[in-house]
């Protein structure tokens, strides 16, 4: 008796994945779809390739006091710190971050950084294709991460509503 169950068991399995072979196939947009993530859907939360964010005066928000460096359990976040000068003001602290590397073969995107960061510094973006046939090129420095504009400009939409409520510029500061 238990033989004919199993028997009847694999035959009704066999049954549901003979009758999806002839139903017509439904994929996703990606990577053919319309806009910038092509097809692509996520949920806000999602945590993606980092971003270092900018202040509404469009200077670096990171202030490398390497609280990230330090929360982070797979050690892969390193920075370099140096000076602010009046020539050459990057951020809007003492100090700015002149080197700041993240290893993606290292990196569980846990989001510890994040929570760290007492400046808001670094985000956690939407991007998601990191795929490479070279492991050097998981090496993300700061120029790949450095957001192209303030982040109530649009550089990263999840935080743009409330920026602007608070009463962040719409657009860049003359001379910035």
């Amino acid at each position: 008796m238990p033989i004919l169950k199993d028997i009847a068991a694999i035959a009704k399995g066999m049954s549901v994945t003979f009758m999806e072979m002839f139903q017509p196939t439904q994929v996703e947009n990606y990577p053919d779809g319309p806009g910038p993530l092509r097809g692509a859907k996520f949920q806000e939360r999602y945590r993606g390739v980092h971003v270092l964010q900018r202040d509404e005066n469009g200077l670096e928000k990171c202030v490398a006091c390497f609280l990230c460096a330090a929360n982070c359990p797979s050690n892969c976040i390193y920075i370099e710190a140096a000076e602010n000068t009046a020539e050459n003001r990057v951020s809007g602290a003492e100090r700015y971050a002149k080197v700041y590397n993240i290893d993606y073969n290292r990196c569980i995107f846990c989001g510890y950084c994040v929570e760290a960061c007492p400046t808001d510094a670094i985000t956690h973006g939407h991007g998601f294709e990191l795929a490479t046939f070279n492991a050097t090129n998981l090496v993300y420095r700061k120029e790949q991460m450095l957001a192209a504009m303030p982040a109530h400009m649009g550089s990263n939409a999840v935080f743009n509503q409330a920026e602007v409520v608070g009463g962040a510029p719409a657009v860049p500061v003359q001379g910035s």
